[in-house]
């Protein structure tokens, strides 16, 4: 979790932001490779004739790589239920009628989430969103006001730089997060992004949409199960954690 006593929206919006007592950003498709500690001893030399033999047989015997294994869906969720409409506007890419559809979950200090963003968001829109197979939801589910307050200015940015001001934000995460002064490293960013001193201020003291982020945030945990970011939701199955595209395509391609 980063300090956020340099970084305060209000006193209510700080207190509305600590409702939930969660686990902070973490990926739990992390895996702690084992090794098997076996010895072998080695056997009596063959002939040459002899091992190339052995060698194309025991080759030819071997099955193929196996593919990426979808895995194992950490829970089931309503899906008309995450459909329906919440207090904001839905954020979201592809055709409303794709086969698929994807709502992740995400906080804007979560370095998990923007390892996401970074590696395999873009390669997923334009395999998946971009050919009308998959409709992609982002969802907000801050877990500190820093995070809430990036959010907000991406809510603030005109509605078509939304996600062009996610990737920002995710892309400087480090500068921002976690500097002494997280308002200033934020108002530099908004700057780029056509906000004003003024709109800037007018944003982040909007305390109707720091609600509405919250209440977001509030259904997620009480009614689909999220506990950490990211967090996807696909086809009424929750997946926590940051997948590789080659793993989110083994669980859309059975679903196309």
């Amino acid at each position: 979790m980063f300090r956020t006593t340099t970084f305060r929206l209000t006193a209510a919006a700080t207190v509305s932001l600590m409702v939930l007592t969660l686990a902070g950003c973490s990926d739990s498709s992390d895996e702690t490779a084992a090794s098997s500690g076996t010895t072998e001893t080695a056997a009596p030399a063959e002939p040459a004739e002899t091992q190339t033999e052995q060698t194309a047989e025991t080759a030819a015997e071997q099955p193929a790589t196996p593919a990426v294994e979808a895995p194992a869906a950490d829970g089931t969720v309503d899906m008309v239920a995450v459909l329906e409409p919440g207090p904001l506007k839905e954020m979201a890419l592809g055709d409303e009628d794709a086969p698929v559809t994807i709502v992740e979950y995400m906080s804007m200090t979560c370095p998990h989430c923007a390892a996401f963003h970074a590696e395999n968001f873009k390669p997923l829109v334009e395999k998946y969103v971009d050919t009308g197979k998959v409709r992609f939801i982002l969802r907000e589910f801050p877990f500190d006001p820093r995070a809430a307050a990036a959010i907000m200015l991406a809510r603030c940015a005109p509605e078509n730089q939304f996600f062009p001001m996610v990737d920002v934000l995710f892309k400087q995460q480090r500068n921002w997060a976690t500097a002494p002064d997280g308002r200033e490293a934020l108002l530099q960013i908004a700057r780029l992004a056509g906000f004003t001193q003024e709109s800037f201020e007018a944003c982040l003291t909007n305390q109707k949409l720091l609600d509405d982020v919250n209440a977001v945030k509030t259904k997620a945990a009480n009614e689909f199960g999220i506990q950490s970011t990211p967090s996807f939701i696909i086809n009424g199955k929750r997946y926590p954690g940051n997948m590789s595209v080659e793993t989110m395509s083994a669980i859309i391609d059975p679903l196309l």
